[in-house]
C-alpha cells in the first residue's frame, strides 16, 4: 500500500527537539495546488493589495548576500521572507502551532530550525511543536532537514 502525499515516512530516526526542520517547497508545490493561496494569506496588509492578482506573481532575480550569485526566486516568497515575516503581527497568540512553525521558518529565510529554537523564538512549547511536526502527516511542507536546498 502506498502512502498518500500527506502521510509519508522520511527517516527511520525519530526527530527530537534538536532535530532541524525546514519548509520543503518542492514537496509543498507538488502536494498542494493551492500553495500560493496559503502563502498569500501570510502577507502583511501592505503587500496583500500588491499580490491580490495571483497572475502577477512571478519569479524575480535575487542576489545571494553571501555568494553574490544571482538566483531566480519566487517573488511572493521573497517578499514574505524579507518584509512581511518581520512585521509585529506576523505571529500572534492566536496563530496555530503549524503556522507558528511555518512563519518562523519563513522569518528565518527557511534556514533549518529545531522545535526548540522555534519554541524559544515564539514562546511556544518545543515538545508540542515537535509532536506536531514529527507526526505522520506533513503540514505545509515542514519536514526534518536532511541537506536539501532551502527553497
Amino acid at each position: 500500500m502506498m502512502d498518500s502525499p500527506d502521510i509519508q515516512r522520511h527517516s527511520l530516526l525519530k526527530p527530537t527537539v534538536q532535530t532541524p526542520f525546514h519548509i520543503d517547497f518542492d514537496w509543498w508545490k507538488n502536494s498542494d495546488s493551492n500553495w500560493k493561496i496559503h502563502l498569500q494569506a501570510c502577507l502583511c496588509e501592505e503587500h496583500r493589495a500588491m499580490f491580490s492578482d495571483l497572475g502577477n506573481i512571478d519569479t524575480i532575480d535575487w542576489i545571494d548576500p553571501e555568494t553574490a550569485e544571482v538566483k531566480p526566486v519566487d517573488g511572493l516568497l521573497h517578499i514574505l521572507m524579507t518584509h512581511c515575516s518581520h512585521q509585529p503581527d506576523f505571529i500572534t497568540s492566536f496563530t496555530t502551532i503549524v503556522d507558528v512553525a511555518f512563519r518562523t521558518l519563513l522569518a528565518n529565510g527557511n534556514s533549518p530550525l529545531s522545535s526548540e529554537q522555534i519554541g524559544s523564538a515564539t514562546g511556544r512549547k518545543s515538545d508540542t511543536i515537535l509532536r506536531t511536526l514529527a507526526g505522520p502527516r506533513i503540514y505545509k511542507g515542514i519536514r526534518p532537514y536532511i541537506g536539501e536546498t532551502r527553497s
